[in-house]
């Protein structure tokens, strides 16, 4: 065999040439058009400034809404059982803490399946029809009589409800950007290209509205409360049916009836959705790739649901992530119990339904204010760090003493440290594994799902027989909140040392980005063999 050596380095110069590669992982890259938008979009123009404003308007709060909705009506068995559920169905501790424990167990095995669903269909229709789904259910638990039957009520409400929190979260990421380019601070790195070097952005567009949107957990615990104390206080025994009751019907009424205004009002995704004109369409899609550094491989990467799976749960950041999530859902299990806390603490009846209120107001409040100063400073390690902090030592406080008035203090205070990490954490897990979108969707649905665990354990920390101190369920909670917080601090410099373990498909488009970057100065030599 001759082996013939040819040097073709004196090819015409050009920065267009790229090299030949047979191999069947190299896609056909032909959407010039779409990398040249790309390259030459503008930040901050009028015309985004108006989509902006538009979603704002359009998304936000119907997604708000939506979301309150959802956690009062997953969170109102608390205050129905203090409000006569538990004599009327024999609710004993284990009871109840398994109608707590057997949502959860259905959340978890439908919401990865649930987010791989909605990346393919509209979510106008998918995120209404399951709240029409749930609304239904939780109207129907009002005219069960026993307890076996609301315990498979409660595991078809788990199912139907998974789908809704990850996806609103994907939804969102599909259309705000990580950055809000247009506020500046002073920083030695580069913003965008051609922006002044000693600028860079500091609000996370994405961040605030996550923020703004978690916000709905706390509302819904103050709504909840109102709401039970209304009834309660106004239509027990009316028309021969309990308070607790009529508390679950009139909320399944009212959410079946926003779910079918959502219908005609929440947008889909940015390439399909008709709420937007042509041009804002294409806005939305080309500055969320542009925010992303999206290049030409990773809009090539598409993943089929085994291969986004794949690739999340071999990411291993995913996991850490997901430790925290179940830590801080873990400390927060005492939402379902708070009512009854109150009760043991000498505000009973419907005081103790009153009394929940200002522990929610409290923690929005916190939570706004920690979620923006975690947004303009673009941090999110330390602002995990100082909620779990402020929760920790309420814990403490709460434990040491034994005034009604001071422990209550208190637990608006730990509620509100605990809940200011929520958004934070998911927010940084979709900033941290945000490509491609398929494996972001997983990733969220992951962490959401997994961390959703801690609800079995965490409802079995609050037994009646510890009542009225609960000293081992807060001696619980102060080691995990401390520990989620530590291991926060830390998340940062351990990313630096993990070992980068890739799917296959990423492994691909590794090869097809060097592929890519290679120039036309470089020597190319080609050997052909021959036969003699």
């Amino acid at each position: 065999m001759d082996v013939v050596k040819k040097d073709i380095s004196e090819r015409p110069p050009s920065t267009d040439v790229q090299p030949t590669i047979v191999s069947s992982v190299v896609p056909d890259f032909k959407d010039v058009s779409s990398e040249d938008d790309i390259s030459g979009y503008v930040p901050d123009t009028d015309l985004e400034k108006r989509l902006v404003r538009k979603l704002d308007l359009l998304m936000m709060p119907t997604l708000w809404l939506m979301c309150v909705l959802a956690y009062v009506d997953r969170n109102n068995i608390g205050n129905a059982k203090t409000a006569g559920m538990q004599d009327a169905l024999d609710l004993t501790s284990s009871r109840y803490a398994m109608l707590i424990t057997i949502f959860f167990i259905a959340y978890v095995i439908l919401e990865v399946p649930s987010n791989l669903i909605l990346i393919r269909v509209r979510p106008s229709w998918y995120l209404p029809g399951i709240m029409i789904a749930w609304g239904a259910l939780v109207a129907g638990i009002s005219q069960i009589k026993t307890y076996q039957g609301i315990l498979v009520i409660r595991f078809f409400l788990g199912l139907i409800e998974a789908g809704f929190m990850p996806g609103v979260m994907f939804l969102m990421s599909c259309w705000y950007k990580k950055h809000e380019i247009g506020m500046f601070v002073r920083s030695s790195k580069k913003a965008f290209p051609g922006a002044n070097n000693s600028l860079q952005p500091f609000c996370c567009e994405i961040g605030k509205r996550f923020s703004i949107f978690f916000t709905a957990l706390c509302i819904a615990g103050a709504v909840s409360g109102l709401i039970s104390g209304a009834v309660i206080a106004g239509l027990e025994g009316s028309h021969g049916m309990a308070g607790w009751r009529w508390l679950f019907l009139l909320e399944g009424v009212i959410t079946i009836g926003v779910a079918m205004i959502c219908i005609y009002i929440l947008p889909n995704y940015p390439s399909t959705s008709l709420r937007f004109t042509p041009e804002e369409r294409r806005l939305a899609e080309i500055r969320v790739l542009y925010d992303r550094k999206l290049h030409e491989t990773h809009q090539s990467m598409k993943m089929n649901p085994w291969q986004a799976f794949v690739a999340a749960t071999l990411d291993l950041r995913t996991w850490f992530f997901v430790v925290l999530y179940i830590l801080d859902n873990g400390v927060a299990t005492i939402s379902y119990f708070i009512p009854t806390v109150l009760d043991d603490m000498g505000y009973s009846g419907d005081r103790a339904q009153w009394m929940t209120i200002p522990i929610w107001i409290v923690a929005t409040i916190f939570l706004v204010g920690v979620s923006l100063s975690s947004d303009r400073t673009q941090d999110r390690q330390w602002h995990i760090s100082f909620g779990m902090g402020v929760a920790t030592i309420s814990g403490i406080i709460i434990v040491a003493v034994k005034n009604s008035a001071a422990r209550y203090a208190f637990i608006c205070f730990y509620m509100a440290g605990v809940y200011c990490a929520f958004p934070l954490i998911l927010i940084w897990t979709s900033e941290t594994l945000s490509l491609p979108k398929e494996k972001r969707a997983v990733a969220i649905a992951i962490v959401n799902g997994i961390g959703d665990l801690a609800s079995i354990y965490g409802s079995r920390m609050w037994p009646s027989n510890d009542a009225p101190d609960y000293k081992p369920g807060f001696i619980a909670v102060i080691v995990m909140c401390g520990a989620c917080g530590l291991i926060a601090a830390a998340m940062p410099i351990v990313f630096r040392y993990l070992p980068q373990i890739n799917s296959e498909v990423e492994r691909e488009a590794e090869v097809i980005e060097v592929a890519r970057s290679f120039r036309s100065d470089f020597t190319y030599t080609m050997y052909t063999f021959t036969e003699d």
